[in-house]
């Protein structure tokens, strides 16, 4: 078994040669490396399957045997500093290396096909390797420097996934910005590694941990320096994992194509903030003030991520927003010292979140030959409607995603965010009121996203149909230059001017000789298969959709806690027995099914309650029951119903507007910061540089115009020479003179 674990380190660098060949192929070789593009995936896949192996071995020995094993090697050594780089493998380690490699099978086979008619086809699964061998080296890290280095790494790649199609002005926008906001992040974890560093002289985590233990206790270290050491290390998994204040960048990180979205912007990349805190948690605990600075700043981001997810339009910018307040869910867990729950649902969210986003990315795939390869067109749901019957698989698949995030059993979310809502209830019951509160709006906003895309009728308007039956197309790329060729197919799109309300259902349903315009076009995209616009994707599509279903509907079995029954067995808390000595008393504690039954029937209701409020404001329920008198009634314009249409607007674009923050930043910070950029160069340019030259120019002239006083000749300078010299002789004298009077 130690041998196993003493050769974990090939684990991170198991992708990264397909990394290393796509690149030096594309260098020497790019037209045979372009030849057999479509190749590439398979080694992608590959590689990370075999670290998948390799990760759930370590993790039946962790549940097995409670092992945790380092293993450290030197990089450098001078005089009593001593860099040392390894890995270290322990319950935490196994938990995110499996959620890493799982999901990232899942979104590379997706990718094949997403990705299979983009120029950029090498250079995305090029990217995505690099990905994984820089995420999969943060999560096996041994001490903070390395770390910190994955870290950065991991940021880079961000950066270059989002802005994978650069040539779009939006999307090198949403890169910048996700790389500007993730370095303030970046640059407080550096400060808060060097403060700790100056505190204990040590980087290793248990070093570390005992050392900091040992000065908080003994008064051996000023508690504000360490209060500022540990909120710095916070604010770099604020940026990462996109908590308020720094959540902005995760929205326009849609930008990118929608593989990544699952992948870093739902399953890993935001969980290294998440990785981070439960890894530093000892040490957070040992200091004040820090888990509840960790807890409110979870609580702030449940509610702020839920209200700005309620009117979107975008599917994809939903689900971040989506993605934001379930990760503050498990920052709360984390605050209030649930670690096993906050790991928990972590798992859950990860695999309902991917599958969404996949789903997400099957429903804008249908949507593009209709609307045109436009993403403002192709991913809002607005425009979409009735997709039922087009996309079943995807429907089925993307309504079970959104039941589980919604926290109806026996779903994976149910499990861990039923924990979580108990926890809190013990921790600080405002805090429980807020999250339960959240629970009913993530059951609200996520089925209106689900009956705004597949409720209805499809709210596209056809005109200009052509009785041609063999329209073909092909793609080159999807977001280049050489777009897709539609032949005699006009759309006009005539809803896009058209708003549809925050608490009603504009459906704009189409008339019958609309409907039939939608018909059958045969291409020669692939293998000439006949499709309807809007078609399911295909099957390499589709089964990681299927396997992900699977993980939804069976991976919170893992955290069921038998000990209510019979059956004395708990895998999670197995899992992390080694990691939770240090918990909150209440986070762990186990108690009969009429307690769990009497909590759950609590959470859930608050669900249905969401899901029914949907149903009525956003699904076909609506059409039968707004002509009735007591609807109509309801809704005569009155005071209480002008007043209620206020409330409802101001709602509306509180939510739309994402709470006006990203307006406060540009106008306070963007804006101020260029007009005091402006204010110290008018400083520079006319005070300063102005007395300078002012000095020059003055020397100039008076240089000039005592030369015009010179003659040439010696005895004329020595006559004023001499002159000085008697006044300045009969000055001095006459002053003396005066003195001694």
């Amino acid at each position: 078994m130690e041998h196993t674990y003493k050769y974990a380190w090939i684990i991170p660098f198991l992708p990264f040669p397909v990394t290393m060949l796509i690149g030096f192929g594309l260098l020497l070789i790019p037209t045979a490396t372009k030849n057999i593009r479509r190749m590439w995936a398979f080694p992608s896949v590959l590689m990370l399957s075999i670290a998948m192996v390799f990760s759930a071995n370590l993790a039946i020995q962790q549940i097995n045997g409670n092992f945790i094993y380092q293993y450290l090697w030197s990089w450098t050594v001078n005089n009593d500093f001593s860099l040392e780089f390894g890995h270290l493998i322990d319950p935490l380690t196994s938990i995110m290396s499996i959620l890493i490699t799982t999901v990232g099978i899942t979104v590379l086979i997706y990718s094949d096909n997403y990705m299979s008619h983009d120029q950029g086809y090498l250079r995305f699964f090029a990217y995505m390797s690099f990905f994984n061998t820089s995420m999969l080296g943060l999560v096996t890290s041994s001490n903070l420097i390395q770390i910190y280095v994955f870290w950065e790494l991991v940021g880079m790649c961000s950066y270059l996934l989002i802005g994978f199609w650069f040539a779009r002005p939006i999307a090198a926008s949403a890169c910048q910005k996700a790389f500007v906001t993730n370095r303030i992040g970046d640059f407080g974890l550096l400060l808060g590694i060097l403060g700790l560093y100056w505190i204990t002289g040590s980087l290793e985590f248990r070093d570390l941990f005992e050392i900091v233990n040992n000065l908080v206790h003994n008064n051996g270290v000023d508690s504000l320096f360490a209060t500022l050491c540990a909120s710095f290390l916070f604010v770099g998994a604020i940026a990462k994992s996109a908590q308020f204040p720094l959540h902005i960048w995760l929205p326009d990180a849609m930008e990118g194509p929608t593989p990544i979205s699952a992948l870093i912007h739902a399953a890993t990349m935001v969980a290294a903030g998440i990785f981070l805190v439960a890894r530093l948690l000892p040490l957070f605990i040992i200091i004040p003030y820090i888990m509840n600075l960790i807890s409110l700043i979870g609580v702030i981001t449940v509610l702020l991520g839920a209200t700005l997810a309620l009117a979107q339009r975008d599917i994809k910018r939903s689900l971040a927003y989506s993605t934001m307040s379930q990760l503050g869910y498990i920052m709360l867990a984390l605050g209030i010292g649930s670690y096993r729950t906050a790991l928990f649902h972590l798992i859950t969210h990860a695999y309902s979140k991917a599958l969404l986003f996949l789903g997400s990315g099957s429903i804008i795939h249908s949507m593009e030959p209709v609307v045109g390869y436009s993403p403002d067109k192709s991913q809002n749901m607005v425009l979409m409607g009735g997709l039922t019957k087009y996309v079943p698989i995807t429907r089925i698949a993307f309504l079970l995603g959104t039941l589980s995030l919604c926290g109806i059993p026996p779903l994976a979310c149910f499990w861990s965010k039923d924990e979580i809502l108990n926890d809190s209830w013990l921790y600080s019951p405002i805090f429980a009121i807020i999250a339960s509160l959240t629970a009913g709006l993530t059951a609200f906003y996520m089925f209106r996203m689900y009956l705004l895309t597949f409720d209805g009728h499809l709210r596209i308007h056809f005109q200009n149909y052509s009785s041609t039956k063999n329209s073909s197309f092909y793609s080159i790329s999807l977001w280049g230059k050489e777009a897709p060729k539609v032949i005699n197919r006009n759309f006009l799109l005539s809803t896009m001017n058209n708003k549809v309300s925050f608490f009603s259902k504009d459906t704009y349903q189409i008339d019958d000789n609309v409907k039939n315009g939608i018909r059958y076009f045969s291409t020669n995209f692939r293998n000439k298969y006949t499709y309807t616009y809007p078609h399911e994707s295909d099957n390499t599509m589709l089964f990681p959709l299927l396997v992900l279903v699977l993980f939804t509907l069976f991976v919170g079995s893992i955290g069921i806690d038998f000990n209510r029954g019979v059956i004395d067995f708990d895998l999670l808390s197995k899992w992390l027995t080694p990691s939770t000595n240090f918990l909150h008393p209440n986070s762990n504690d186990s108690s009969d099914w009429y307690d769990f039954l009497k909590n759950a029937f609590f959470s859930v209701s608050i669900a249905l309650l969401g899901l029914f409020i949907a149903s009525i404001l956003y699904g076909s329920v609506y059409s039968y029951i707004q002509n009735l008198d007591l609807v109509n009634s309801f809704v005569k314009k009155g005071p209480k119903r002008i007043l209620l249409d206020r409330v409802k607007n101001v709602i509306y674009k509180w939510s739309y507007n994402r709470g006006y923050i990203d307006t406060f930043y540009t106008r306070i910070l963007t804006v101020g910061i260029r007009r005091l950029a402006e204010l110290i160069q008018f400083f520079d340019r006319h005070i300063i540089d102005g007395i300078t030259n002012g000095v020059g120019l003055a020397s100039f002239f008076m240089g000039e115009g005592i030369k015009y006083m010179g003659g040439g000749r010696v005895s004329s300078y020595l006559f004023l020479y001499l002159s000085y010299v008697l006044i300045f002789l009969f000055i001095f004298l006459f002053y003396k003179f005066e003195k001694l009077q």
